[in-house]
């Protein structure tokens, strides 16, 4: 069956792409979370002026975005913690908290679309990914210091 996609599906596509998936999928789990419509000659042209309109509102966000990014990777967020001997830490740092870290310097991202592969566990600098969308990822830099108690 041919649908044509309402929102972004992972795995599957974009929003007003047209794509081929089977009967039972479409009717079973797309169709009734309003997922997809059917590809059908009113659809596709409805869709197409809906896609124009997505490609310009695609390009201001990925443009926001951009801009976002070039002021993450000039900002650098300190956390403190408390540490052992070795100057080892005590727990570790993770998204969530470089999240809050950011949101108290005025930007609003979520600790999913920060990307640590395993959680910092010493003190220092340490450069880790932020994906703003799928093609825009900034660099952020972020200082892992001792809490002075």
């Amino acid at each position: 069956m041919k649908v044509i996609l309402r929102e972004n599906i992972e795995n599957l596509g974009k929003t007003g792409d047209i794509v081929k998936v089977s009967d039972g999928y479409a009717r079973n789990f797309l169709l009734p979370r309003k997922l997809v419509a059917i590809a059908e000659e009113s659809n596709v042209r409805m869709m197409e002026h809906h896609k124009r309109e997505l490609e310009k509102k695609r390009g201001r966000e990925k443009s926001e975005s951009q801009d976002v990014a070039k002021k993450l990777e000039g900002f650098s967020c300190t956390i403190e913690r408390k540490v052992g001997e070795a100057d080892k830490l005590f727990g570790s740092v993770t998204s969530a908290d470089i999240a809050d870290a950011l949101k108290k310097g005025g930007y609003e991202i979520g600790r999913k679309q920060i990307h640590l592969d395993v959680p910092i566990k010493k003190l220092g600098v340490v450069t880790v990914p932020v994906k703003l969308q799928t093609d825009v990822v900034a660099q952020l830099k972020v200082w892992v210091v001792k809490e002075n108690a």
